[in-house]
């Protein structure tokens, strides 16, 4: 791959992380529970805010990636890891970013919240388009699930909407133990999980020699 290419694919996952940190706190400010990945982050962050929700975010994600390293023992990437421990640092400054530029968007009226909701999942859906059509690093959670399927030999749609339940169980038991409601957990966490995953795919449909175009590798 020349350095050109490269540079360029670089460019184009940190505009695709842009758009999905911005994605998240647009989802998440959406008051109507945020994304799967975000749950627990979130979550933490209501329990416990003396901590920012993108420090959770970071702090999180960190501790996904060593639990990677730990999965994939001696065949793990340090160079991959750091590349994932540096956009991890990135997104979650990225989200606390969103959520303060967003500050005056607080919808409080339920259709309102609903159509926010749909929105900010399709700015995520585009942002992890860009993401895997640059095809040059994994976030912290999709690598995390890639390393589990490949180390139990399933694939990586399963693996992932166990992962993504089991995340989003979690979160919820740790509102009701110490919030005694699901604020970080409603329906809006489950529509994001439905809804995003198909919309990368109908993204792909559309354009699915995008990337081919974008690189000149056609």
């Amino acid at each position: 791959m020349h350095k050109k290419e490269l540079a360029k694919r670089y460019l184009v996952f940190l505009v695709g992380l842009v758009f999905n940190a911005f994605g998240v706190a647009f989802v998440t400010d959406a008051a109507l529970g945020t994304s799967p990945i975000a749950a627990i982050p979130y979550t933490l962050s209501l329990i416990l805010p003396n901590l920012s929700m993108g420090t959770w975010v970071i702090i999180f994600n960190l501790a996904l990636v060593l639990i990677q390293f730990a999965i994939e023992g001696k065949s793990a990437h340090k160079l991959q890891l750091l590349l994932e421990a540096g956009v991890t640092v990135l997104f979650g400054y990225g989200i606390d970013l969103s959520r303060f530029c967003l500050q005056a968007f607080r919808p409080d009226f339920y259709p309102l919240q609903l159509v926010s909701l749909l929105v900010g999942c399709c700015i995520i859906a585009c942002g992890a388009y860009l993401e895997v059509v640059a095809n040059v690093v994994m976030l912290a959670g999709d690598a995390f699930v890639n390393a589990i399927a490949k180390r139990i030999h399933r694939s990586y749609g399963g693996v992932r909407m166990v992962s993504d339940i089991s995340m989003t169980v979690i979160a919820g038991v740790l509102c009701l133990l110490f919030l005694h409601e699901l604020s970080g957990v409603r329906e809006g966490t489950i529509l994001s999980a439905l809804l995003v995953g198909n919309l990368v795919k109908v993204l792909g449909k559309v354009s699915p020699h995008f990337g081919e175009r974008l690189f000149g590798t056609c």
